[in-house]
């Protein structure tokens, strides 16, 4: 923490001095927003009283930060099933909300038509529906556009 008598043309903070552009109002720079002091100083007789947390370099993520990955979901885009809510039910009959997820599977399958492998997550079940009706016709049902992918 850093308490100073300064003039409106520039900022110390820990001891180290940092010139800004002159302001006609009181004003403070903390974590890269611009706080007014305006109502602090004039409150205290002209004295400028500022916190400026330590100046740390940003944070950097890592590709694999889950802040910064997607999240897949869990639903079939060819048969639009979804996670199931269920009981789990102890030896004592005693009930508790438990899901039953959808078999996803990450799947290359062949593409007549684009002449090329695509990579699906889909259910068991729509991988049972693409090789009894084909691809094209199950994604064209889905209204899925196999070029983006």
């Amino acid at each position: 923490m850093a308490t100073a008598v300064v003039p409106s043309t520039a900022t110390v903070f820990m001891g180290f001095s940092k010139q800004i552009w002159p302001l006609k109002r009181k004003m403070a720079v903390r974590g890269g927003r611009i706080w007014d002091l305006s109502s602090v100083s004039s409150q205290l007789n002209g004295i400028k009283i500022a916190y400026q947390q330590p100046l740390l370099p940003m944070p950097v993520f890592s590709p694999l930060s889950p802040a910064l990955q997607p999240v897949a979901r869990r639903v079939c885009p060819f048969t639009g099933k979804r996670a199931n809510k269920a009981n789990k039910v102890s030896f004592s009959n005693h009930k508790t909300k438990k899901l039953q997820f959808v078999n996803l599977q990450y799947k290359k399958i062949w593409w007549e038509a684009g002449k090329r492998y695509v990579k699906l997550r889909l259910s068991t079940k729509a991988l049972k529906t693409i090789e009894k009706n084909g691809l094209d016709a199950v994604a064209k049902k889905a209204g899925i556009d196999l070029r983006k992918e």
